[in-house]
């Protein structure tokens, strides 16, 4: 099953300045901008007939019929959708909670994987504005049983998270199955930051510059075919004038983090000559440059790394993780001036 972000994971959506969170709250679904390749890959994921697709959202529960219709335009199916409760807590005088993420998304997680089947894998996406990595990683973690009551109210507590709402995260922590479900973390970077800076999670967590990548990697993990894969870079060389040298520059980004190797690499070859090009659309001809670039680079692709479990000291990493989004911040409002 699947768990997506939505403000810069799916949709561009600004919200560093007042004016940002004002536009956003009044902008008409069908003004709301898509990230290039997020629904060409979230339809080719639904085709697959994958345990669910859950939307889950720090956007308030106000803008829920307007976030649906934006989805419906994409042609997106999804399972359940789930929005920040913040007017409910901002009439409560929680005016932290406005800000907080860890306990809104680490509870909506937790209680979603205690209606699910143990046996379901989950892929999760999101991005590199807050703290997803941190969370998402922090709740897989919970599950393999490598955190314990100990550890997750030290993070609750570092992460100022309201006291009386500890108990009732770590009472659902102690009741999920315990099982190390989490296959794949992306991570879009949408704050541009540096994929090295999240190397402390390990080789779980991907994080990507456009959905070309996430796609492929996708497609070596056997959620997605080969096919699909290009297909998504197609929806961004279509959209976002992507370049031949693009694709493969985003491919190669992969092989020297490791994500992707040689299997990988042939499948992708093995698709463009079995697919008509006509298939592929004005994209055709890049598509057709890219597999021309990778098979004559094929001997520099060596193998991927496995999906490694590494050991996070969570409590440690909390501040240097939230200084990295702080960082992000900051050079996104300079961009904007």
């Amino acid at each position: 099953m699947y768990r997506w972000d939505l403000d810069k994971t799916y949709l561009r959506t600004e919200f560093d300045t007042v004016r940002d969170l004002l536009r956003t709250a009044v902008e008409p679904a069908a003004r709301k901008r898509t990230v290039p390749g997020a629904s060409v890959l979230l339809r080719e994921i639904r085709g697959t007939g994958p345990a669910g697709i859950f939307i889950l959202s720090g956007s308030p529960e106000q803008m829920r019929r307007v976030l649906e219709a934006k989805l419906r335009l994409d042609g997106i199916r999804w399972d359940a959708f789930t929005l920040k409760p913040s007017l409910r807590n901002l009439l409560r005088g929680r005016f932290r909670f406005l800000k907080d993420q860890v306990s809104y998304k680490l509870a909506s997680l937790l209680d979603a994987r205690t209606h699910a089947d143990p046996g379901w894998a989950e892929v999760l996406f999101g991005d590199d504005a807050e703290a997803d990595a941190f969370i998402y990683s922090l709740y897989a973690d919970i599950g393999a049983g490598r955190v314990g009551t100990e550890t997750l109210m030290a993070v609750l507590e570092r992460a100022r998270v309201y006291p009386e709402d500890i108990p009732q995260l770590v009472r659902l922590a102690s009741r999920i199955p315990r099982r190390d479900a989490v296959r794949r973390i992306f991570i879009h970077l949408d704050r541009m930051s540096a994929p090295e800076v999240f190397a402390e999670f390990g080789h779980r967590v991907c994080p990507f510059f456009n959905y070309f990548q996430p796609a492929v990697v996708l497609a070596g993990d056997g959620g997605i075919s080969s096919v699909a894969a290009l297909r998504v870079g197609a929806d961004i060389v279509r959209t976002q004038a992507f370049s031949p040298d693009a694709l493969t520059a985003s491919f190669f980004d992969l092989v020297r983090r490791r994500y992707v190797g040689r299997r990988v690499a042939e499948g992708l070859l093995e698709a463009l000559e079995s697919v008509d090009r006509p298939r592929f659309g004005t994209a055709a001809p890049a598509l057709e440059a890219f597999g021309a670039t990778l098979a004559r680079r094929l001997p520099e692709v060596g193998d991927a790394a496995p999906v490694d479990r590494v050991a996070i000291d969570y409590v440690d990493l909390f501040s240097r993780d939230k200084e990295r989004a702080r960082a992000g911040r900051r050079r996104a409002t300079r961009r904007q001036r």
